[in-house]
């Protein structure tokens, strides 16, 4: 059933994007000639023609860049991004098309204003199928009717996100499990026996996804699952009870025919994605110190009125690939000791801070000089926190998985950090949160961090 409401919903995304490309295409030739300049230098015909070629091209780079795929775990923000740069793609072929056909007629203001009312366009018409669909989610509808296969911790963490996100849309309505027969319930969720009552619950209801959730203990009957869920035509997914160890996008191996699971991925392996990202760090600190230049040194002035000391505190962290390096920042407390500067921690109402220094570090300003770490490669704009050595030995022994974040360039800025994790904060979840970046970067990612920081990380009520 899922899939056949897929296939309408796609349908329908296709006809309105399409219909969207055309009032686009209208809106540009009223808005270029009718409005801007009075003069018709296209006809109606050519425009037609055009449209019906813009028509099918962005069909198909639409379809090739998966805007036509569910959404309903993808969240709004990627969907724009999609969005950008389908249509970036889209424009660039265009163009190339017009010159290839000598359609000289067909003007960069109006090119311009196509672009910006079709992404405009689209972006509300993603956003109101979302809002129908979690209308309609919420009424019972388009539901994805799951069958979960355990009883136990793994299958507790798939209920609590689903549970969190209604607008996925799953709907859990049945547990198979061999422990905890005879009880009717778990969670809430109905039992409707053990795994050896699979073949009979497959024929005698219908489900949409069959989740399986078995522990080591339980992963020989594996093998059986799968081959009942093909046998009955029924889509299957696996946790596999190993899962807090792997990525959540692992890359499989292939060893003559062996497949094997890297347990780590990192996207900035790859020498382009991250030359990408350092040539966008470059440029973005360029502009950023440009910009902030006035306010950096009233900063300056502040602290040598309020405090006898240097301007600049520079501090020892660990980053990439463990190396040392000194991160800069406006000093915000009263000079202190070497062994002060390494081993405490900044804690709420801090007496060393000064009163200026309260206020930088609340706002986030005693950080712009990493601008400049980011010029020399030390850090990168996005990325984790960079840690002093001596908290870094003493998490690497009490936090599992701690040392993962030296494996890319820290940053002013994180997906923890915008998430409110700074200052007293839980060091595990900043390490999840930070694994999670490491494990799924993209440039739409470090897009999203820097916007999210600039309308609400500046400023946070854990910064000490």
């Amino acid at each position: 059933m899922i899939k056949e409401n897929q296939k309408y919903l796609n349908r329908v995304q296709i006809a309105l994007d399409l219909s969207l490309v055309a009032v686009s295409m209208g809106v540009s030739y009223w808005g270029r000639f009718e409005l801007l300049d009075g003069i018709k230098i296209l006809n109606q015909i050519q425009m037609l023609q055009i449209t019906g070629g813009a028509m099918m091209l962005y069909s198909f780079i639409y379809s090739r860049m998966g805007l036509y795929q569910p959404k309903r775990k993808e969240t709004l923000f990627k969907e724009v991004m999609e969005i950008f740069q389908s249509n970036g793609i889209a424009i660039v072929f265009l163009m190339v098309a017009l010159f290839f056909f000598k359609i000289v007629d067909f003007s960069r203001g109006q090119l311009v204003i196509f672009f910006v009312t079709n992404i405009t366009l689209m972006i509300l018409e993603r956003l109101a199928i979302r809002l129908i669909l979690r209308h309609f989610r919420s009424q019972g509808f388009n539901l994805r009717h799951c069958l979960i296969i355990g009883a136990n911790e793994i299958s507790d963490d798939f209920i609590n996100r689903v549970e969190r996100n209604k607008h996925w849309g799953y709907q859990i309505d049945g547990i198979l499990d061999n422990w905890i027969v005879p009880a009717k319930q778990y969670r809430g969720y109905p039992v409707l026996g053990g795994i050896d009552k699979l073949v009979a619950v497959l024929l005698n209801q219908y489900f949409d996804l069959v989740i399986i959730a078995l522990t080591s203990e339980d992963a020989e009957d594996l093998g059986y699952i799968l081959a009942q869920c093909e046998k009955a035509g029924v889509k299957s997914s696996i946790i596999p009870y190993y899962y807090k160890y792997v990525p959540t996008q692992p890359y499989m191996d292939d060893l003559d025919g062996l497949s094997v699971i890297d347990t780590r991925r990192v996207p900035l392996d790859n020498w382009f994605k991250s030359g990408l990202k350092r040539a966008f760090d470059i440029v973005f600190a360029l502009a950023a110190i440009l910009i902030t230049s006035p306010l950096m040194l009233l900063s300056v002035i502040m602290i040598k009125l309020t405090s006898p000391g240097p301007v600049m505190f520079h501090q020892e962290r660990v980053g990439l690939n463990r190396k040392h390096f000194m991160m800069y920042k406006f000093r915000s407390m009263h000079v202190q000791t070497d062994e002060e500067e390494r081993e405490q921690w900044t804690t709420k109402d801090d007496p060393r801070k000064t009163k200026w220094g309260a206020f930088m570090r609340k706002t986030s300003i005693d950080e712009l000089p990493q601008f400049f770490n980011v010029l020399k490669g030390d850090m990168s704009v996005v990325g984790p926190r960079p840690e002093r050595p001596f908290f870094v030995e003493k998490f690497r022994e009490e936090v599992p998985r701690y040392m993962i974040k030296h494996q890319v360039r820290p940053g002013i800025t994180g997906w923890a950090q915008v998430n409110g994790l700074r200052g007293d904060t839980s060091i595990e979840d900043r390490i999840a949160h930070d694994l999670y970046y490491i494990e799924n970067w993209t440039f739409a990612f470090d897009l999203r961090i820097i916007f999210l920081t600039v309308f609400k990380g500046f400023v946070n009520k854990n910064a000490y």
